[in-house]
């Protein structure tokens, strides 16, 4: 039988979801299983990654009793990034994994980054200190469970979790070691000096292979539990951000892909290595270049959070009456920074906040301003990156669950000055990954080929509408000077916070 698909194996911070692809990136059939998240605290979260594998295995499952295994060239993963989860020597769990939304570390941005220091830790990794990265959690656990940090053989990000399972192997890519904050960029491999400072040897951590290598094959005993053909090649895949750029053909300066997903993540290809406040540099998925990437926490974790909480679950209904509502939301503006922020200020202490409310504002205005809100700081990012690399970008494509709102699409083409098109897929993470696995296979004779030939051709486009940009434009000089002043007032929240408030 003819071996003509290859798999996209995305595990999300939500669900594991195996599709296979043609040669031409077109889907044929898929498996999908949901993976649970725990919340032990506030603002800590955790997964058990016996519920990756699980999750991995009957998704793989179902795919394999639409497809026939022997169809199948070869797989590669995409991962939710900046989660791990450390493993005794057995290959038992110490503790539950740390998830990527997690913020307990916030202590530990700041002993890290004393003992490396910040900018060194910049240069190293592409990223400015931040609570993002795992390294800063693997910090925390060294200071407060410093027990199970001894007991821990290995570090193991979702990628190399996973390509254990199927291969006997802890094998990542560069594209999902780099999430981590522990990854030299420039060398492409494990930074030695991040690593002494957190007391961890290189062999606690997987191997490192490029975007499109073959790091193994499925045993026996994979083949077992997922349904795949033992042997089938095991190909490096990258985080699933860098891979649903890919899947988008996001390879040239002028498109960037644009994630509205839990967090809304944009990224922007870059052939060389630069670093900046405005982003963080990731490895691109093609092998080949780098990714310059902005990334807001708040995205449709934000939204759900307001629909749930006050929008009575009515998500359509909200969605059609704010369409309704004029631009400037009835002069309510948020700043979206429920779960900190990121790119530019990299600032944890940094929140949410709603300005210009009235009692004649309700529900639909202010679900209009969060999605305002995010274009908003959408459109000054991706203005800073241009200011600073002389890059424009000349259009987004959008991917994740908000790309399917149309209302959504049309103020951010519109705040942002730029067209926003459609996926052809709403699964580019996945597509990505099938690209890298297409190149491992021999299909192509680099991954980048593979993402010319697999991408396809873009869908709708949400073009800009000139009066409406000449709006927002001022809107926009208003909303960059909302952070700046109220910068100390977040300091001296979260110091009050700290404190005990049961005086």
């Amino acid at each position: 039988m003819t071996r003509d698909l290859v798999i996209g194996l995305d595990s999300s911070t939500s669900a594991a979801k195996a599709i296979a692809w043609t040669r031409d990136g077109v889907p044929v059939a898929e498996g999908r299983c949901a993976i649970p998240l725990a919340s032990p605290a506030a603002n800590w979260y955790e997964q058990d990654p016996e519920d990756w594998w699980g999750s991995a295995c009957a998704a793989l499952r179902q795919l394999q009793e639409r497809v026939a295994p022997e169809r199948v060239a070869a797989l590669s993963i995409s991962n939710q990034r900046e989660t791990f989860v450390p493993l005794a020597a057995g290959g038992a769990a110490v503790r539950p994994a740390i998830v990527w939304l997690d913020q307990r570390c916030r202590g530990e941005v700041r002993w890290l980054s004393r003992r490396v220091g910040a900018r060194r830790i910049h240069e190293i990794s592409g990223k400015p200190p931040d609570m993002a990265p795992v390294a800063y959690r693997l910090a925390w656990m060294l200071r407060h469970e410093t027990e199970q940090y001894r007991r821990t053989a290995m570090f193991a990000d979702v990628h190399a979790y996973l390509a254990h399972g199927l291969t006997g192997e802890f094998r990542t890519s560069w594209a999902s070691a780099d999430p981590t904050g522990l990854f030299d960029l420039r060398e492409r491999r494990w930074s030695p000096e991040i690593l002494r400072a957190l007391d961890v040897n290189v062999e606690q951590l997987p191997m490192v292979s490029p975007p499109g290598s073959v790091i193994g094959e499925v045993t026996a005993e994979a083949a077992r539990a997922t349904g795949l053909r033992a042997g089938t090649p095991v190909v490096a895949g990258g985080g699933d951000g860098q891979a649903a750029g890919l899947g988008v053909g996001a390879l040239s300066r002028g498109r960037a892909y644009l994630n509205l997903g839990t967090a809304v993540v944009a990224g922007l290809h870059s052939p060389e290595y630069r670093t900046g406040r405005a982003w963080r540099t990731m490895m691109s998925c093609s092998g080949s270049g780098y990714v310059l990437e902005t990334s807001l926490r708040s995205g449709t974790f934000l939204l759900d959070w307001f629909v749930e909480h006050f929008g009575g679950g009515a998500r359509e209904a909200l969605q059609t009456a704010a369409a309704e509502i004029p631009l400037g939301s009835g002069g309510v503006l948020a700043l979206p920074y429920w779960g900190a922020v990121m790119t530019p200020y990299w600032d944890p202490n940094a929140r949410g906040c709603l300005i210009g409310l009235t009692a004649t504002h309700g529900p639909a205005d202010v679900y209009r301003a969060l999605l305002e809100g995010i274009a908003l700081e959408q459109a000054m990012v991706t203005g800073m990156i241009g200011e600073a690399t002389g890059w424009p970008v000349e259009e987004f494509v959008a991917i994740g669950g908000g790309a399917s709102s149309d209302l959504w699409r049309q103020i951010l083409a519109d705040v942002c000055g730029t067209p926003v098109r459609c996926s052809r897929t709403v699964e580019a993470s996945s597509l990505g990954a099938a690209m890298c696995a297409a190149a491992g296979a021999g299909w192509f004779t680099s991954v980048a080929e593979a993402a010319r030939a697999m991408c396809g051709e873009i869908g709708r486009v949400n073009e800009p509408d000139a009066g409406r940009q000449a709006r927002y434009a001022e809107l926009r000089e208003i909303y960059a000077g909302i952070y700046p002043r109220l910068r100390a007032t977040f300091a001296k929240l979260a110091k009050f916070s700290e404190g005990d408030t049961s005086l």
